[in-house]
């Protein structure tokens, strides 16, 4: 049993800004000491025009005056903010009047010891108490409509439930507009008690809707009978998106009458911990964990979109900024809120328009160029026509859309050292969807490629600049292209909180940018994306439908782990379309491999552990061409190819890797010129003696010279099995453990006894000795804590009032935290003996978990129950997508056409996939197919005898959505079902009926 331990944030010392500038050799040691300085001092509460240390000014204020003195040239300008947190009231714009001078930026930064916070927020309070009891209100400004809210620092779930906790029938009959609710007596009643105006803003989530790599979002239009209507265009752009020839990856419609996976954003869904906004009556509504006071609480309601943002034009950029020790903390971002909703694509981009929108040429009916026109997340921090912009030592937290966004013509900036944390969207998005031609990079072989026509400088404005007007008189060239930009020494975690395709880091089309000895970890979707849809129409067959302009691109020592934990089809680094504009031989028509190469995309010396679901970790998906992967190092991926893709175009070089897994991997079509060779195999789960320890040392940040204030904290993810090594006369058995935050005296303990050596390798691996006697059943890497256990009514099974109860020896002063998928619901401090943590849950089936953390944030292992509160229904029927089944091995489909329920299932190709599911119920039915293709699963209940269950039918005929196994009679009480493949060439599964009799 492995514990994990939570991470702290990563701050820079002060002072260390200029150290990080001179590391990159972007000013000079003689310029910094040189050049004189005005300090400009300011305060949250600060007012006047002084700036001094001793009379602070106000934020803003501090910005003029900095305007003023770079307008005089008389020094150079450094704004010193002190602790507090600064609540904007509209975004702190940068533009060319706020810039330094090479070798001499102006300098936003923390004061010695202080940790700033720039607010998009209006702290809420004045509460109310409302109904149901625990529920409390309170009235906010008119023109408030955050999609987020943030507790205590946390964001706290919208009001929500899945169909099934509503104890809705199903099935729904979608349509062009919407679904009829006719056969949901249950689901039309509960639409039907809302306002239209409360309607309105009831929004459904469909995880995988449109592949598995997707997870869209559409509001509800208005209820006419039994008829619910949908928001448009979202509606027809997740259900009814063109087709397009010469495809190379799709980008698949989903069902009209697929339920949602969970209803969103009604003030009668609210549970403990969650919260709602309605807008018709401008009142939050918030009901507290634990029925905790809210006044007790700090909640931050976000009314801003854009905290910092930098737009110059490409005449007169913004430039020589540097931004250091400072918090961009509370923001929001609306735009799924509206008509266009949120109908994924891929990585977070969207439609918002047609649901052709960026298709080109190739769509059906044609849509407007460039190809890969999508939208993007917007982005709370951003710069465009940007240039030697540098932000070290930040922290980008609770935000709403993408953490950061780096556009149009921005070159020569540094990204170093910074956390990005808890961010609804990708942490960094590099470029834009509506460049990837601003010039057309090989006009002599492809002089009417549609980088000529006319519209696109005006597309390029529209599209990847916060104001066209700014930069009317900007001509759009070679100046477009984002160029040297490098993303380095970052934490990265617990991005696409909301928005769960989101990558970690996102690249679109830049040239010469480099993303480097990054941590990416704790992801839904992706690690690091490069050029994602932009080859959605290229392959071997056809490689130059959609060219775009990127070259001298690098991915390095990235240290990517913990990722696909929620969405499927993605990898570590995952890359699309063209990594290189082509070079040619004397012929003038002949590529030459070598120059070409030379300029691709270099992936070098990453390494990924601990990938969800997905095809390849290294993944080179449709249209990809030009990439070189040497020193990579792959394993623990869930049976994951090490790489490969579908229908790239090839033109790859794979080589001096360390892979646990086939490389060179090609589904769909066949790749061209893919050259794997000379690399190492290492086993699945390797130990300190399988794998090269350098490749580990040098992946993920370096804190020497970085100025790291603190280590992050400790968590480990994996650790290998015991494997003995000789040295000093002795045998001793040793264990390769990764994670985060290790450092010189980090200990490690097996089952309670400290291990006698440690070896830090990195601050992400170690190698822990194992003392006599001792195993690794459990492994503790930091410290030892208590496990709690849970107590639920009626002994875990039928309850009347709701509430569970937590136990637990504890340690005083640690911390205890349960959870409701996903959704926290009490969290105390140990107190010695007296302590309890105690919450009510609404009617119907929950699991809930209880973790106990050591104030180091060692983590136990959960304790777990599952129990139903109230009478639970006679049956309930389950999809295949409810979130309490756990797979594994298995893959997901929807929109196949084939009488599925709810047009989806999940399915299985090796043996010994499972899927697990625990309830509270006296019988149990499982659904899936009986198809010639299928053969025999077993099904085990409680641990039990498994019994063989045979799906291939006798008439030769398939049947869909059919109960292939049943049970009845079972005592009232908690059951674990355990289904597992065991031949045939595929197992298909269908969702579940949980009966109460």
């Amino acid at each position: 049993m492995l514990l994990l331990k939570r991470r702290r944030p990563v701050q820079l010392l002060a002072g260390t800004a200029v150290t990080a500038l001179l590391a990159t050799g972007l000013v000079s040691a003689a310029a910094a000491a040189a050049s004189p300085v005005t300090s400009i001092y300011a305060a949250p509460n600060g007012s006047g025009t002084r700036c001094s240390a001793a009379a602070p000014c106000s934020i803003t204020t501090a910005q003029q005056t900095v305007r003023q003195a770079r307008a005089g040239h008389t020094a150079d300008a450094r704004v010193i903010l002190g602790d507090g947190t600064y609540r904007l009231a509209a975004p702190l714009d940068f533009d060319a009047a706020d810039s330094g001078s090479p070798g001499h930026p102006v300098v936003w930064t923390a004061a010695r010891g202080a940790h700033p916070v720039l607010s998009g927020a209006t702290r809420v309070g004045d509460w109310t108490a409302s109904s149901p009891s625990g529920v409390w209100s309170t009235p906010v400004a008119a023109t408030s409509a955050s999609r987020q809210l943030y507790v205590d620092g946390t964001e706290a779930p919208v009001a929500q439930a899945t169909p099934s906790q509503l104890h809705f029938a199903g099935g729904w009959k979608g349509s062009a507009q919407g679904y009829d609710l006719t056969a949901d007596p249950a689901g039309l009643a509960f639409f039907s008690a809302l306002t239209p105006a409360q309607l309105q803003q009831v929004e459904f989530d469909y995880p995988g809707g449109n592949g598995q790599w997707t997870d869209s979002k559409c509001r509800v239009q208005s209820l006419s009978g039994t008829s619910l209507t949908m928001d448009q265009p979202c509606w027809k752009d997740v259900t009814d998106r063109a087709d397009y020839a010469q495809a190379s990856g799709t980008l698949p419609s989903m069902g009209s009458s697929q339920m949602p996976a969970s209803i969103q954003n009604a003030r009668n869904l609210l549970h403990p911990g969650q919260w709602y906004l309605d807008q018709s009556s401008h009142t939050l509504y918030l009901y507290p964990l634990d029925g905790a006071g809210p006044d007790s609480l700090d909640v931050e309601l976000p009314h801003l979109e854009t905290l910092v943002q930098g737009a110059g034009s490409l005449a007169r950029p913004v430039h020589d900024l540097t931004f250091s020790g400072l918090t961009f903390s509370y923001a929001t971002w609306n735009a799924p809120s509206e008509p266009s909703g949120f109908a994924d694509v891929q990585s977070n981009l969207h439609l918002t328009g047609a649901n052709n929108q960026g298709m080109c040429s190739f769509s059906n009916p044609a849509g407007s160029c460039p190809w890969g026109l999508l939208t993007e997340p917007h982005a709370n921090v951003s710069f465009t026509a940007a240039d030697r912009i540098t932000l070290t030592g930040n922290r980008f937290a609770e935000l709403g859309g993408a953490g950061l966004g780096i556009a149009y013509g921005s070159s020569h900036n540094l990204v170093q050292g910074n956390e990005f944390t808890d961010i609804a969207s990708t942490s960094v998005l590099l470029g834009c969807t509506a460049d990837p031609t601003p010039v057309n990079p090989d006009p002599a072989h492809f002089p009417d490629y549609p980088t000529t026509n006319p519209d696109t400088p005006q597309v390029i404005k529209d599209n990847c600049t916060p104001d066209p007007s700014a930069v009317t008189g900007d001509t759009i060239g070679t100046n477009e292209i984002a160029t040297y930009n490098t993303v380095s020494d970052n934490v990265i975690d617990h991005v696409g909180t909301d928005y769960p395709s989101a990558s970690g880091i996102t690249l679109l089309y830049s040239r010469h940018s480099l993303v480097t000895h990054n941590e990416l970890y704790d992801l839904p979707y992706t690690g690091i994306t490069a050029g994602v849809i932009q080859g959605h129409v290229d392959s071997a067959d056809h490689p130059s439908n959609s060219l775009n302009i990127n070259a001298d691109n690098t991915i390095s020592y990235n240290l990517i782990h913990d990722y696909l934990r929620v969405l499927g089809d993605g990898g570590g680094v995952y890359m699309e379309g063209h990594q290189a504009a082509y070079h040619y031989q004397a012929d003038g028509r002949t590529i030459d491999f070598d120059a070409t190469m030379a300029h691709g995309l270099q992936v070098i010396g990453n390494v990924t552990y601990d990938q969800g679901p997905g095809f390849a970790s290294f993944y080179d998906d449709a249209g990809s061409e030009w990439i070189h992967y040497v020193g990579n190092v792959q394993f623990h991926n869930s049976g994951a190819n090490a790489q490969g893709g579908c229908a790239p175009t090839g033109h790859f070089l794979v080589e001096g890797n360390y892979f646990s897994a086939p490389a060179g991997q090609y589904i769909c079509a066949n790749a061209v010129d893919s050259h794997v060779g000379s690399n190492t195999s290492i086993p699945a789960a390797p130990g300190p003696n399988d794998i090269q320890l350098t490749a580990l040392q040098s992946a993920g940040p370096d804190p020497s010279g970085r100025g790291f204030a603190e280590t992050t904290d400790l968590e480990a993810d994996y650790v290998s099995t015991p494997q003995a090594t000789f040295a000093d006369g002795a045998t001793t058995m040793r264990v390769l453990i990764a994670g985060a935050g290790f450092g010189p005296g980090t200990p490690v303990y097996f089952s309670g006894h400290a291990a006698p050596k440690v070896q830090v390798l990195s601050p992400g691996f170690l190698i822990a000795s194992l003392p006599p006697g001792a195993d690794t059943s459990q492994v503790s890497v930091g410290g030892l804590v208590a496990a709690p256990r849970i107590s639920a009514p009626a002994s875990g099974a039928t309850g009347v009032a709701g509430t569970f109860a937590v136990h637990g020896s504890g340690v005083t002063g640690d911390t205890v935290t349960v959870t409701d998928g996903g959704t926290t619901l009490c969290r105390v401090t140990v107190a010695g003996s007296a302590w309890s943590c105690t919450a009510t849950e609404a009617d119907g089936q929950h699991t809930l978990v209880a973790v106990q953390s050591n104030p180091r944030g060692v983590d136990s292992p959960p304790a777990a129950t599952v129990f139903v509160v109230g009478t639970a229904p006679a049956s309930v029927r389950l999809n295949d997508t409810d979130p309490d089944i756990q797979y594994v091995g298995f893959s997901y489909q929807n929109n196949r056409g084939l009488g599925d329920y709810q047009d989806d299932l999940h399915y299985a190709s090796d043996n010994g996939s499972t899927v697990t599911y625990t309830f509270v119920g006296t019988g149990i039915e499982v659904y899936g197919e009986q198809s010639g293709d299928e053969g025999h699963f077993s099904a085990a209940l409680d641990a039990g005898t498994p019994v063989s269950v045979n799906t291939v039918p006798t008439d030769g005929q398939r049947h869909s959505n059919v109960v292939v196994w049943s049970k009845t009679g079972l005592p009232a009480g908690v059951h674990t079902l355990v289904l597992t493949k065991v031949d045939g060439t595929y197992m298909t599964f269908d969702g579940l009926e949980i009966d109460n009799s």
